[in-house]
């Protein structure tokens, strides 16, 4: 029998948890963003509760989804980069819903490699990191070769769909960065797709359901058909946080100097080649303008899904957990994608509405974390983490109240480690091991220490674009060796505590469940 808690809400629920991969936090119409409007985030928003200040765990994809599936740190599920396998021992949030009786299903990825451990040398899953999170169904799979999405294209009479040029806006040579329109329409993309193969297999349902709809979009290769492309204007948006020059912002750390001329301008629009710094300040404008419209995009589609949850009866029965894996630079610190240490790359939305919950339309300004969603879920079905986890359940906020003890700041960590080709290793001359940073964030300063490579602190008050490095500034050594310090409990508090709380005893096993 699953190990039971007490709930008090209800009968079962429905569950719909959506990710949206790089969706930055500060890109919501109601978190009061320049010009991105997100309408139907915004109206889940009033029904449900907004988190001001949430973050990912990690970056990219692999280790960020990791973080949010186990509810645990980086320091403990130990998927550093795309291709580290996520350990077998580790609790999830689709093995926990198999627990409490539901079939949960997959529309997307989960980009999850396997525990090698157990399989065959000569098994085709040991040759991709974008894997199926263990306890999932899959009913649409949709890795980044977006083969699926394809064929349905071609089905529906877009017979040059054979391959991802179908991103190329028409009229546009591969690699150039256009605000024209691919091909394909608003009804074609590839979250119009997933959107709608979950509301047919909704409408298949005749008991409660637990679905993760995991969208491609926002996430590169930046094109977007009409309306959306030309929706926002190059220049439109707040200020890049980046310093005057891009030579300066890579003097500004060992890290960054190695980081940014390795970053290749085909991971962003399709078919470029070369490396990002051949793009201009224009450039990047006119990138993020399109990553806007992609936002809105997404946004558009999400609407589609909140009607027919309500047209179906459902919206009422149905938790939603809006969010996404990690975040987007967007042009900040002259770089795109995700990863290094800047709030950028990390501060994502979430959104919850529970119909359950006693309270609706809030809006918390305390530090949430990915590690948050999986307890929060594990609370609401009413059943335990399998294994210790990092996170703390949300339900006190999702009510109107407080949690007693709550984090008072961030924190995310960071592996640029290089086990297939150790690039990372003879750069530095440094151990893979030794490849890594943790950042501790609260709403004064924050801290970057790496493993062996030059600590950084910044007043985030004061310095919000994280310009000035104070690190080594005697004025600053007392904040600096508190925050390390402070770092260094946090580090200590959540060890792995799989077995920590379990004691053999005379009487045999006693375990505490904090």
């Amino acid at each position: 029998m699953p190990d039971q808690i007490s709930t008090e809400r209800g009968s079962r629920p429905n569950v719909l948890v959506i990710t949206a991969d790089q969706w930055r936090g500060d890109c919501l119409s109601s978190v009061g963003h320049a010009c991105v409007r997100t309408p139907n985030v915004d109206a889940l928003a009033k029904e449900g509760t907004l988190f001001r200040r949430h973050y990912a765990g990690a970056a990219p994809c692999s280790p960020a989804r990791a973080t949010l599936y186990t509810g645990l740190y980086q320091m403990n599920h130990r998927v550093c980069r795309n291709g580290s396998p996520l350990d077998r021992r580790f609790d999830n949030l689709a093995l926990a819903a198999r627990r409490a009786g539901y079939d949960p299903t997959l529309f997307g990825y989960t980009d999850t490699a396997p525990d090698p451990r157990d399989m065959d040398a000569n098994d085709p899953h040991l040759t991709t990191y974008e894997g199926v999170l263990p306890g999932f169904t899959v009913r649409e799979l949709l890795p980044e070769h977006e083969r699926q999405w394809l064929s349905w294209l071609r089905s529906r009479g877009r017979a040059d769909a054979v391959s991802r040029d179908v991103h190329i806006p028409v009229g546009a040579a591969a690699g150039e960065i256009s605000d024209a329109a691919p091909a394909y329409s608003r009804e074609e993309t590839q979250t119009a797709f997933l959107a709608g193969e979950f509301i047919r297999w909704m409408g298949e349902q005749d008991a409660p359901w637990f679905a993760h709809v995991s969208f491609l979009r926002p996430h590169p290769p930046f094109s977007v058909p009409e309306p959306f492309n030309r929706m926002f204007k190059p220049g439109e948006g707040p200020a890049f946080a980046r310093a005057k020059h891009r030579e300066m912002e890579q003097q500004g750390h060992p890290y960054l100097a190695y980081a940014m001329p390795r970053t290749g301008k085909g991971s962003f629009i399709h078919g470029a080649d070369g490396p990002l710094s051949d793009w201009t300040a224009a450039d990047f404008d006119a990138i993020r303008s399109i990553y806007y419209g992609m936002i809105a995009e997404v946004d558009d589609q999400l609407g589609r899904i909140w009607q027919a949850l309500k047209d179906a009866g459902e919206w009422d029965d149905t938790i939603i957990v809006f969010t996404s894996d990690h975040a987007e630079m967007a042009g900040d610190h002259w770089t795109l994608g995700k990863g290094g240490y800047f709030d950028g790359s990390y501060h994502i939305p979430l959104v919850i509405r529970d119909p359950g919950a006693a309270s609706s339309g809030s809006v918390v300004q305390n530090f949430t974390s990915a590690t948050d969603i999986f307890p929060t879920l594990c609370n609401r079905l009413g059943i335990r983490p399998a294994n210790g986890i990092d996170g703390r359940s949300l339900a006190p906020f999702l009510d109107g109240g407080v949690a007693p003890g709550w984090r008072d700041a961030a924190f995310w960590e960071f592996d640029f480690r290089d086990i297939a080709h150790g690039e990372a290793e003879r750069h530095f001359g440094l151990r893979s091991n030794e490849l890594n940073l943790a950042v501790i964030r609260d709403e004064q300063f924050k801290y970057v220490h790496f493993t062996a490579l030059p600590a950084l602190l910044f007043d985030v008050v004061n310095d919000p674009m994280e310009l000035r490095n104070l690190a080594d500034d005697p004025a600053y050594a007392s904040v600096r060796l508190n925050y390390a310090e402070r770092l260094l409990s946090l580090r200590a508090r959540h060890l792995d505590q799989t077995l920590a709380y379990t004691e053999l005893t005379e009487k045999g096993p006693v375990t505490h469940r904090p």
